[in-house]
C-alpha cells in the first residue's frame, strides 16, 4: 500500500475534476452542517483529522454520483474514495461554494467565521451548543435569543444565520476562500485605515484560515491488482473499526460485491416510493433484501448469497413492500413512513402478505391495522433489540395468525390500550405523540384559524404542520415551569404555521377564547382542548395537563377501537 500526502487544495481539485470517484460500495452524504462546521474548527486549529483511503484503478467499476458536481474525467484511470467522503465532500462544497445534493435536494453548505473568535478552548468549554430549531418555529423569548448570539460570539465557526450574517465580524467562509484579498472583508468589519488597532489580528486570521486549503491529509492508496471483492473487504474492515457506518452501508459494500449494478436498483425503488409521497431509505431496502432472502433480519448472512439468490429476493421483496405501503397508508392512516417511528412494522407487514400471496379475509383487515397502529404506538421496534423483535414476528408470521402479532405488543407493554398515566411527562420524542397526531387527524382536527384539515403532507411555510405549544414556552418559563412539563405530550396541539406563529407567546385565556368566540368550540375540542376556560389560566396549568391528558387517552383508545379477537 502506498502512502503520499495530499493538501485539501488538490484533493478538491481531482474531486472537481472527475479524477476521484465513488464506488457503488459507498453510502450518500449524510453531515449536517454542523459536522462540516467541526472540521473546518478542527482543521483550522491544525487537529488531526484522519486519513485518506483511495483505490487506483484501470478496471471499470460500477459507481454511485458524488454529492458535489463533477467533471468527467479524459484519462482512463481514477481513483475510487473508500474512506473520507464525508469530509472531502463537504470540503469540495466549501472552497468550491457549490451546494450538496441530498435525495435529490440541492443544499448549500454555508459556515460563518469569527474574526473576533476567542484564542483559547478553555473559552468556549462551557458553550451551551444548541443548535435544534424550535420544534415550533417560533420566537417566544427574546432574552434567550441574545444569550444564544452572544454565546456564538464566542466561537469560531457557526452554521449561517440571517441574522449573525448581517453582523461586521462574521464572514462567509466559502467567500473567504474564494478571495485571495481581504479589503472586503476588513471593510465589512469596519476597519477603514491600517492604524485599526484589529488590522493585524484580522488580517492574520484570514490568512489562517485560508491555510486549510493547504491541510495535509495522509492518503493511502490501495494497489491497481486488487480485486473488487478484495477492496470490498478492505472497505468493511477499516469501517467496522470505529463504527462509522451503519451496518446497513457495510453491508451495501458486501452486496455490491455479489450484484453489480445493485444500488441503481435500490435508486430506482427509492425514487418510486419518494415518487408516492412514501420516501424510504436503502437501509430499510437492503434489510428488507435479506428478510425475503434469509427469513431473518441480520445482515450477517449477506455475505455468503449469491448474485442470483439476491436478484430473486429483491424481486419478491418489491411486489410486498408496494403492498406494505399501500396497506399502510391506505388503511392505517399512515401518510409517511415518519409516522410509522421505525420501517420495521412496514418488513414485518410485507412478510405477512408474502407468506399469505397477498390475499387476506375480511376480518384480516381489521386485525392487521389494530397491529399496525399499535405496534407503531407504542414503539414496539423503536426501543433496543429492536432487531429481535423484527425477527420474533417474523417467525411468528411464518407459522400463526396475526393475533399473535398482537399478543407480542401485549406480552412487550403489558396492556393494549393506553390509560392516562402513559400521557404523563411524555414529550414530542415519544411513540405515543405520533399515534396522538393519527386519533387527533382522524377526528377531524383542523388548523385553528385557516380550517384546513392537520395532515403530515400540508406544504408551504403558511400550512405547513407544527406542534403548538397550548401554554406557550416563554409564559411557563417566567413561572418556573420545568422544562419537561413545558413540553408535556398534553400541552401540545398542532396547527399551520402561520397560526402557531400569529398566536406566537399569547396567553392560552386570551387567544384559546379569540378562538373559541370565532369558530366556536368544535375546532378546540377536535383537538383535546378542555373547554373549562378556568383551566386556560397559567396558575391552574397542571389542572389543564390532567384534564387533557384524560381526553387524549379516550380519543386514541376510541381511534384503537376494541382489541380484535
Amino acid at each position: 500500500m502506498q502512502k503520499t500526502d495530499i493538501s485539501v487544495h488538490d484533493l478538491v481539485g481531482q474531486i472537481e475534476r472527475g479524477e476521484l470517484r465513488l464506488p457503488e460500495m459507498q453510502r450518500g452524504y449524510v453531515w449536517r452542517a454542523t459536522r462540516v462546521r467541526d472540521l473546518l474548527d478542527s482543521l483550522y486549529r491544525g487537529f488531526p483529522s484522519g486519513n485518506i483511503l483511495v483505490w487506483e484503478t484501470d478496471t471499470s467499476m460500477p459507481q454511485r454520483e458524488m454529492a458535489v458536481a463533477q467533471l468527467q474525467s479524459p484519462f482512463k484511470g481514477y481513483k475510487l474514495l473508500l474512506d473520507g467522503q464525508q469530509r472531502l465532500t463537504s470540503l469540495s462544497a466549501i472552497l468550491r461554494g457549490d451546494p450538496v445534493s441530498v435525495r435529490g435536494r440541492q443544499k448549500p453548505i454555508d459556515i460563518l467565521f469569527n474574526l473576533d473568535h476567542p484564542e483559547t478552548l478553555e473559552e468556549v468549554l462551557d458553550i451551551d451548543d444548541d443548535e435544534d430549531n424550535d420544534p415550533d418555529g417560533l420566537d417566544d423569548d427574546d432574552d434567550k435569543d441574545e444569550s444564544i448570539e452572544a454565546q456564538a460570539q464566542r466561537l469560531t465557526f457557526v452554521v449561517s444565520s440571517r441574522r449573525l450574517a448581517s453582523l461586521p465580524n462574521w464572514m462567509s467562509v466559502t467567500e473567504v476562500f474564494k478571495s485571495d484579498g481581504d479589503t472586503e472583508f476588513l471593510r465589512k468589519a469596519g476597519l477603514k485605515d491600517f492604524e485599526d488597532p484589529r488590522y493585524q489580528r484580522y488580517t492574520q486570521r484570514l490568512q489562517r484560515l485560508r491555510q486549510i486549503r493547504k491541510y495535509m491529509y495522509s492518503v493511502q492508496i490501495l494497489e491497481r491488482d486488487m480485486t473488487y471483492n478484495e477492496v470490498t473487504e478492505v472497505f468493511v474492515r477499516v469501517n467496522s473499526l470505529g463504527a462509522k457506518l451503519r451496518s446497513s452501508d457495510l453491508a451495501l459494500a458486501q452486496l455490491t460485491a455479489r450484484w453489480r449494478g445493485a444500488l441503481s436498483v435500490f435508486d430506482e425503488f427509492e425514487d418510486e416510493c419518494k415518487d408516492e409521497n412514501f420516501p424510504l431509505q436503502s437501509g430499510t431496502l437492503i434489510r428488507a433484501l435479506v428478510v425475503f432472502a434469509t427469513g431473518q433480519c441480520r445482515f450477517r448472512t449477506v455475505g455468503s448469497l449469491s448474485e442470483e439468490e439476491l436478484k430473486q429476493a429483491w424481486d419478491i421483496a418489491k411486489k410486498n413492500l408496494r403492498f406494505a405501503i399501500q396497506f399502510a397508508r391506505n388503511n392505517a392512516d399512515f401518510e409517511n413512513p415518519a409516522l410509522l417511528g421505525s420501517p420495521y412494522a412496514l418488513l414485518t407487514l410485507a412478510y405477512l402478505a408474502h407468506t399469505r400471496g397477498g390475499e387476506f379475509k375480511g376480518a384480516d383487515d381489521s386485525k392487521l391495522r389494530f397491529w399496525l397502529r399499535i405496534a407503531s404506538g407504542r414503539g414496539r421496534y423503536s426501543r433496543g433489540s429492536s432487531e429481535t423483535y423484527l425477527d420474533q414476528d417474523l417467525a411468528l408470521v411464518r407459522r400463526s395468525e396475526i393475533g399473535a402479532l398482537i399478543d407480542t405488543v401485549r406480552q412487550q407493554f403489558g396492556r393494549l390500550l393506553l390509560d392516562e398515566e402513559e400521557f404523563d411527562g411524555r414529550n414530542q420524542r415519544a411513540s405515543i405523540f405520533r399515534l396522538m397526531f393519527q386519533a387527533l387527524k382522524a377526528g377531524g382536527a383542523t388548523d385553528w384559524r385557516s380550517q384546513i384539515a392537520i395532515s403530515a403532507t400540508n406544504f408551504g411555510a403558511d400550512h405547513k404542520l407544527q406542534f403548538h405549544h397550548i401554554f406557550p414556552k416563554a409564559i411557563l418559563q417566567r413561572k418556573k415551569v420545568p422544562q419537561s412539563q413545558i413540553n408535556d405530550i398534553a400541552n401540545l396541539a398542532f396547527l399551520d404555521g402561520k397560526t402557531n406563529r400569529k398566536i406566537a407567546s399569547k396567553p392560552p385565556k386570551e387567544y384559546l377564547a379569540e378562538i373559541a368566540e370565532k369558530q366556536g368550540d368544535g375546532p378546540l375540542a377536535k383537538q383535546c382542548v378542555p373547554l373549562d376556560r378556568n383551566l386556560w389560566e397559567v396558575e391552574r396549568y397542571a389542572e389543564f395537563l390532567a384534564a387533557r391528558r384524560k381526553l387524549l387517552t379516550s380519543c386514541v383508545n376510541g381511534y384503537l377501537g376494541n382489541v380484535p379477537d
